[in-house]
């Protein structure tokens, strides 16, 4: 650094010349923080093993002077005791209809129909929606309740991501390596094989469909485990930024049906990630291409929550998660996070804990989402209105712009 003039040098920090100096002192501005009341119930429908709250979130909340309600037994497939979350400072109650009267509900499974019976007005909901199972009679039970709902799964960060889905896709895309490596050594019909390789034995040869975050984290565990991987995606830059990420040249290809049903001959695990943006998933794998697979290879159709992109895919169950067709073994289970269901659990509670928080500093719920436009993107009804364009279309009702509604009410 250069000389500093002597007329800008500052005077010692101790000196008396200092001490006589006028200083900036911080004002402490204490902020009106709203009280509320947060909701989780027991989710009773879809296998949901997941919990929206663990008790370290619950912890943190009530230490914000929030109170905490949740249904006993809540997060007991999560591995998460009443104990556990009464020693957090949640109030257990017996049933879920006293957990819907509070302030605001968070869901990790979509309310049925009859439990918005049990609603408040003007309550805040954060849960996913599963818009094939939403129906225009359910719509209109929200928008009678005046719910402002929020479908988790179409928050936004500031960056444009969508937290939810890009965290349960990491999972979904680790699980079902870790699964096709159990199915491929362990059941009845299984090659009886290890998924990586060892000296003198070549490893077993995995194929991705899809270039996106679930083929990234398949990828990083297929490949951490030793086996060889091989890619498809039809977006080049996909597939050049998941080689970014990975750090290392990878077996990649187009979707070219000829070379996908060469690759598909000597595989013996098949991970299809391939989701539309819209409507049903691209069927991709022919039942053809399925009958000349391997006897034994594993197929884990992760697009099954869009109807599956392999031709002999169905839906099946935690309960009964696979199912042999041509001598191959599918798993086609559409809530795979529920399988790791702690771990899942705790990492929505960490995306919905700060903006729980954050309504709490705010004067109402309008302007929360006015000032996160992340949040609005999610808002499907906002106190008698339906606010989700598409959702409207869908059952000829009136669709109402979500930020005329907000302007208006500020």
């Amino acid at each position: 650094m250069g000389n500093i003039p002597q007329e800008h040098k500052f005077p010692p920090l101790f000196s008396k010349e200092h001490q006589l100096m006028t200083h900036e002192s911080p004002v402490r501005i204490e902020k009106n923080k709203k009280q509320l009341s947060i909701g989780v119930a027991k989710e009773t429908i879809m296998q949901e093993n997941r919990v929206a709250l663990v008790p370290n979130s619950v912890k943190h909340l009530v230490l914000q002077g929030h109170r905490v309600f949740i249904t006993a037994g809540a997060g007991e497939k999560s591995n998460f005791s009443d104990l556990n979350y009464s020693d957090a400072g949640a109030e257990i109650v017996a049933e879920n209809k006293e957990v819907y009267k509070a302030d605001i509900i968070i869901k990790t499974a979509p309310p049925t129909i009859e439990e918005i019976d049990f609603f408040t007005r003007d309550q805040l909901l954060i849960s996913p929606i599963q818009i094939t199972m939403v129906t225009k009679a359910y719509l209109e039970k929200l928008k009678q309740k005046r719910v402002i709902a929020i479908a988790m799964e179409y928050m936004q960060s500031e960056d444009y991501s969508f937290p939810v889905v890009q965290i349960m896709s990491e999972i979904a895309g680790v699980v079902a390596i870790l699964t096709a490596a159990e199915y491929l050594s362990n059941s009845p019909e299984s090659r009886k094989v290890l998924l990586g390789g060892i000296s003198g034995v070549p490893p077993a040869k995995v194929v991705i469909l899809g270039a996106g975050i679930v083929a990234e984290h398949a990828t990083k565990t297929a490949l951490a485990l030793g086996a060889s991987v091989r890619i498809f995606d039809d977006d080049i830059n996909r597939i050049m930024k998941l080689q970014t990420r990975i750090g290392q040249q990878l077996h990649t290809s187009t979707i070219n049906p000829v070379y996908l049903e060469y690759q598909l001959l000597s595989a013996d695990v098949l991970i299809a990630s391939i989701h539309s943006p819209s409507g049903r998933s691209p069927m991709i794998v022919t039942e053809e291409m399925v009958c000349k697979m391997k006897p034994g290879a594993v197929i884990i159709d992760v697009s099954i929550d869009q109807g599956g992109c392999i031709e002999t895919s169905r839906l099946t169950t935690h309960d009964k998660p696979v199912f042999t067709k041509h001598g191959v073994v599918h798993y086609c289970v559409p809530n795979i996070p529920s399988k790791v269901s702690r771990t899942a659990s705790i990492a929505i509670s960490n995306i919905l804990t700060p903006i729980i928080i954050k309504a709490g500093t705010m004067n109402s719920y309008e302007l929360l989402l006015f000032q996160n436009a992340g949040l609005r993107n999610g808002v499907y009804t906002y106190k008698g209105s339906i606010t989700n364009k598409y959702l409207a279309e869908s059952f000829g009702m009136k669709h109402t712009d979500l930020d005329l509604l907000l302007t208006y009410g500020m």
